[in-house]
């Protein structure tokens, strides 16, 4: 198919692309684009590359989880829940990527719900009885101990799937389209910028299992995706009249996070046989070992097909609902920043409103059956996969459809599911150190568009940031002074003031809406012209239309065209010649097209 993008790299079948266009050219150039499709078997393994980007966040929540549903004892059932959580994010990442705002972005876990969930778990009448937390008393078979754990998540369920109706309600009847007439750079850019930086704690930890171990995975990476990504590697190929030859191939470019995982694994399992790492659990660097987890390996079957309601028909209740609301509110926001990073990475125009409706929508579904499979949590767009996509410059939706597929396989191979999950903790956090970063610089990327000279925007913008970071930090240490005295309020109130990402964002947009400035200053004329335009273009068309002939060749009503999440028609302006000025004169905004840019058959 046709893609005009910048830079990109090699054919697949060793045949070079035009000189002009070989990576190298641009520190934006894209070995593949939005609509570009890879070889099958490169598909294959960029998906797996991205899969692992997400692994330490997928796997992460429902081993937080297991200690307060009372499985601190039982690793098999937790093995259950990591495939679930695998298995739900496959459907939903396919559902996101082929109906949803078609962006290659992967879905996952949420940590967005884990507070209030952890606060829910938290309350008296759901507190794990003393003896779930002595192994000696605990009968992981008998039917005590199972009602014990299912009952408290079939009542996480419920309230999930309740929670997640608002986000659909939201999505498909167009509300958060209306809204974005009033959300701009300088509430998106601290939005994203929030969801990495109060995480540096977390993944300071991971990484400081053992600095060695994952030092070395950090410096794979840079080195991988900043030093060599234009050195080419001859790998040999077949066909064409040569036969067999040698082609070059940009290896580091293109799995500049898979490579430095699987040789930072190698080797810690290497330090792990030599028992150079140490045994005793008590002793630092323990949890470097490949084989701290052996056990969900060795218990984990081979085949287990997860289907809804698993645990037994959900419960719901009140306290919980509240809770979960807010972690939606939160997620929504965090995903409508993802959309427009996504797009400025991947070289593709900003998204227009109906498919920002639409992703939202099917991101409520994916919650939805998320709670209804009982995975323990919802799910959401990833933004570690979002910046995965700045360092490996490939941006092909292709890739992330073979990702979702990885994921429906992993949560039916429970064998496999749980090799992974023996992936050591320092190798975890050394990636997520240089991930986090990119997403925080994708963040702070948006004000591009604004102009920072104004006192304004410096005060609207350095707020915003300082008060997502002081706030949520000062409410963790202090429960007990926002206490009002009736609970759920209590609940809601503590989960979304300690949620950066929305003390930023929130004060972002009032403040942004509410301090006088012109629309110039605030970065609107840019910022709307950049979505106009976005609704007008071809490519915007190719990009977030349905597929399948969806909205074109059929379903084309007028009834069907009034729906604010369906596309419209086709391109909207008038003379071409028109269109196409004003076109590039709004996206200089949004992205810088590098020297040696060209129509590239792919």
């Amino acid at each position: 198919m046709n893609s005009a993008h910048p830079g990109p790299s090699q054919r697949a079948d060793g045949q070079d692309m035009k000189k002009e266009g070989q990576p190298g050219s641009s520190s934006s150039s894209l070995a593949y684009g939005v609509l570009d499709v890879p070889p099958w078997y490169l598909c294959i393994f960029l998906g797996i590359q991205h899969f692992l980007t997400a692994l330490g966040g997928i796997v992460a929540v429902p081993l937080i989880l297991a200690n307060h549903l009372c499985l601190q004892h039982d690793p098999l059932t937790q093995s259950y829940l990591i495939s679930t959580i695998f298995f739900v994010s496959g459907i939903c990442t396919l559902l996101q990527v082929l109906l949803g705002v078609r962006l290659p972005i992967l879905q996952g876990a949420t940590f967005a719900f884990l507070t209030p969930t952890l606060a829910m778990l938290s309350l008296p009448d759901w507190k794990c009885p003393e003896w779930t937390l002595d192994a000696s008393q605990v009968n992981t078979s008998s039917p005590e101990f199972t009602e014990e754990w299912q009952k408290r998540i079939r009542e996480l369920q419920g309230a999930i799937m309740v929670a997640s109706c608002i986000q659909m309600l939201v999505g498909f009847s167009g509300l958060i389209g209306f809204l974005m007439r009033f959300i701009g750079p300088l509430t998106i850019a601290p939005t994203i910028s929030l969801v990495a930086l109060p995480l540096f704690d977390t993944v300071s930890d991971g990484a400081g299992i053992h600095w060695g171990i994952s030092a070395m995975t950090i410096f794979l990476i840079v080195l991988f995706s900043q030093y060599l990504k234009n050195i080419a590697v001859p790998v040999p190929a077949y066909g064409g009249e040569k036969k067999c030859h040698t082609s070059k191939f940009y290896l580091f470019q293109a799995f500049p996070v898979l490579l430095p995982l699987c040789i930072s694994w190698f080797i810690c399992f290497v330090l792990t046989v030599t028992n150079a790492l140490p045994t005793d659990p008590s002793t630092y660097g323990y949890l470097a070992r490949t084989d701290t987890k052996g056990s969900v390996l060795s218990q984990a079957p081979w085949f287990r097909f997860p289907y809804p309601g698993q645990w037994g028909v959900p419960t719901v209740s009140v306290a919980g609902v509240f809770g979960i609301i807010a972690g939606v509110i939160s997620s929504m926001l965090e995903s409508v920043g993802d959309y427009y990073a996504c797009a400025r990475l991947v070289g593709a125009p900003p998204p227009p409103k109906h498919a920002i409706n639409r992703g939202v929508g099917i991101e409520g579904l994916g919650c939805l059956l998320a709670g209804a499979w009982g995975s323990g949590n919802g799910t959401t767009s990833f933004s570690e996969n979002v910046g995965a996509l700045g360092i490996t410059k490939v941006g092909s939706r292709m890739v992330i459809v073979a990702a979702g597929c990885v994921l429906l396989l992993m949560g039916m191979f429970g064998k496999i599911g749980a090799a992974f999950a023996t992936i050591p903790t320092p190798v975890i956090g050394g990636m997520f150190l240089v991930m986090f970063g990119v997403i925080t610089a994708v963040g702070i990327s948006n004000l591009q568009c604004v102009d920072m000279n104004s006192s304004r925007n410096l005060f609207v913008f350095g707020f915003s940031m300082y008060c997502g970071l002081a706030v949520p930090n000062w409410v963790k240490k202090n429960p007990k002074m926002l206490q009002t005295g009736v609970l759920q309020l209590d609940q809601v109130i503590q989960v979304l003031l300690t949620t950066g990402m929305f003390v930023g964002g929130l004060l972002g947009f009032l403040l942004d809406n509410t301090i006088p400035g012109s629309k110039e200053e605030r970065g609107l004329v840019v910022w709307n012209q950049i979505q106009e335009a976005s609704e007008e273009t071809l490519k915007a068309s190719e990009v977030y239309a349905l597929p399948w002939g969806v909205g074109t060749k059929f379903c084309t009503s007028p009834f069907f065209q009034r729906l604010p999440f369906w596309p419209p028609r086709g391109p909207r302006g008038t003379a071409e010649g028109d269109q196409s000025q004003r076109i590039l004169g709004s996206q200089a905004a949004w992205r810088e097209s590098p020297p040696g840019a060209s129509e590239t058959r792919m």
